[in-house]
């Protein structure tokens, strides 16, 4: 018998296991280690306006807007509202955009 020829077994899901598979959610949020020390300020200004700008663009995807044209910066001022963030600058908001644009 070929080897293309036997399937490998599918791993078992929720509707399939004898007992119910534990969910991992809801998550609990990582525990955070200090940055590292000795770097220019401008480094560390940075480094949390990408930090910033991930988290509101993981936001405005789960939230329906996939397309960065659709996200001007009153709507994404808003998410950042809703999810209890301070509001971005107009540079973070550039930034938001572009990681939509380059995540496809």
């Amino acid at each position: 018998m070929p080897a293309a020829a036997v399937k490998p077994k599918p791993l078992p899901t929720q509707s399939t296991v004898k007992r119910p598979v534990p969910f991992d959610s809801p998550y609990a949020p990582e525990i955070k280690s200090p940055l590292p020390a000795g770097r220019p300020r401008q480094w560390y200004v940075t480094h949390n306006r990408r930090l910033k700008a991930m988290r509101l663009a993981i936001a405005l995807l789960d939230s329906g807007v996939h397309v960065p044209d659709q996200a001007r910066n009153e709507t994404i001022r808003r998410t950042a509202e809703q999810i209890g963030v301070h509001p971005p600058s107009d540079t973070t908001c550039h930034m938001v955009r572009a990681f939509m644009r380059y995540s496809r």
